[in-house]
């Protein structure tokens, strides 16, 4: 019996929920997660998981069993990554979450660029707009474009944006320029989805935060889709600039109400905070820093 093996299958049912998650992230039956939490459960001697057809459930000896397995593995994680870096040598996989929009526009020239440099490393992005837990284990590093850090992580600050409100000039000549967040409130809008402020569009000024519930005519989870449509003459955008930059730099999209914008957004590349790092991760982020630097 493999007790590492074991309890890697164990910790990933708890963070993932369910027997199938897990057999599934791992390339196996369903089965064959059960056999091996039986045969761990009976090695231990306890039940760790109270099982229902319908939810899992950790025991008191279980969710110790966890606490103390997780950071185990964690070491363990630490102790092979510190001995990669004896060898001096970049490669292996390294699994990156970042937002649809920038990781679309942005990265695939980032990783063609950094695998020609480093033809050892594959890279595995996933891109999605939703809050991650980087201690799932899922994803090595983590864009985040965002003003609101979780405090347990490592966040490098590898690019600043601004957060504007676009539109094109032919819908500003139909319908006007709004001058106030009371008018823009009113106006045809083009919503970000999946944030944390839902139908809001929230504003910093300098007598306090304020927060105005738009009439949005379409909303996407994806700036730069939002942009294009903007750039058609759909409505009016909120959204980052790195997103509308393309549409600005070709008079497709002008920036209006600029007293309301954010100047002060940035993009961090997040990831866990430990005692060694694996050279392809370090490679990456000082990566980063250097192409945007630019």
């Amino acid at each position: 019996m493999d007790k590492f093996n074991h309890m890697r299958v164990f910790c990933r049912i708890v963070e993932l929920g369910s027997f199938s998650a897990a057999a599934k992230e791992m390339q196996c039956s369903s089965m064959m997660v059960s056999k091996y939490m039986q045969q761990l459960e009976a090695s231990l001697g306890v039940v760790l998981l109270n099982r229902t057809t319908r939810s899992l459930s950790l025991t008191g000896a279980g969710e110790a069993y966890y606490l103390r397995g997780k950071q185990l593995l964690e070491d363990l994680a630490d102790l092979e990554a510190a001995t990669a870096q004896m060898s001096e040598q970049v490669k292996g996989e390294l699994k990156i979450n970042a937002p649809i929009d920038f990781g679309g526009m942005y990265l695939p020239a980032v990783i063609c660029r950094f695998t020609s440099q480093y033809p050892e490393v594959r890279i595995s992005l996933s891109l999605d707009n939703k809050p991650l837990n980087l201690r799932s284990g899922a994803f090595d590093l983590s864009i985040l474009v965002t003003d609101t850090l979780d405090p347990g992580v490592v966040a490098r600050k590898i690019a600043v944006t601004e957060l504007g409100i676009y539109a094109a000039p032919a819908y500003l000549a139909e319908h006007g320029c709004p001058q106030t967040l009371d008018e823009l409130s009113g106006c045809r809008c083009l919503h970000y989805a999946d944030t944390p402020h839902g139908d809001y569009w929230v504003f910093n000024l300098e007598d306090g935060g304020k927060k105005i519930r738009n009439e949005w005519v379409f909303s996407s989870n994806n700036g730069r889709v939002l942009c294009q449509a903007a750039a058609l003459g759909l409505g009016i955008v909120r959204a980052p600039k790195l997103s509308a930059a393309p549409f600005l730099a070709n008079g497709e999209l002008v920036e209006i109400m600029r007293d309301f914008r954010r100047p002060d957004l940035a993009v961090y590349a997040t990831y866990l905070q430990r005692r060694y790092y694996p050279a392809k991760l370090t490679a990456f982020v000082e990566f980063l820093l250097q192409y945007f630097e630019k």
